[in-house]
């Protein structure tokens, strides 16, 4: 039973990094699962108050990284709110459109769809704003692999 407890908390963590190649799947919520479900299975006596804390800080880290590094990358292009929320549609649909390659088309054409719907900029500077989803969107999910190898890997520590 043991090993089929193991393989479901490590198949939570999986799971959360799946996340990253179809960001509709709640990575962070995966995380916190494997957590909640080492707890309940085996014990909650690992979990200390410093443990708490630095696993809470790094949720909300995530949460921030995830919310920020997208909308950093289009505002340092000149990006809108139109561009934005584009960004974010089509990070939550390219994956399932285009298998792979959806989960850079899919920012950069909503950025560009959601910058030229302003009627504010020329097709080139749509572009550019699109470019800058990309690299907000790139930067921001190394952030967020790092932090979830910080929190599994304190996790782990802690267990051991």
């Amino acid at each position: 039973m043991d090993l089929l407890y193991s393989v479901t908390i490590g198949l939570c963590f999986v799971l959360s990094f799946v996340a990253f190649v179809y960001p509709i799947l709640p990575g962070a919520l995966f995380l916190v699962l494997g957590f909640v479900l080492y707890g309940w299975i085996y014990s909650f006596h690992v979990f200390t108050p410093t443990l708490l804390i630095i696993e809470g800080i790094s949720l909300i880290s995530l949460f921030l990284v995830d919310y920020a590094s997208n909308l950093y990358g289009i505002k340092k292009f000149g990006g809108s709110k139109a561009a934005a929320w584009g960004s974010t549609l089509g990070l939550l649909i390219g994956p399932f459109v285009i298998p792979g390659i959806g989960l850079i088309i899919g920012p950069f054409a909503g950025a560009v769809i959601g910058q030229l719907i302003t009627g504010k900029q020329s097709v080139g500077q749509a572009i550019k704003v699109g470019i800058g989803s990309v690299l907000g969107f790139l930067g921001g999910t190394v952030v967020k692999a790092l932090l979830h190898v910080f929190m599994i890997g304190i996790f782990l520590f802690y267990i051991f």
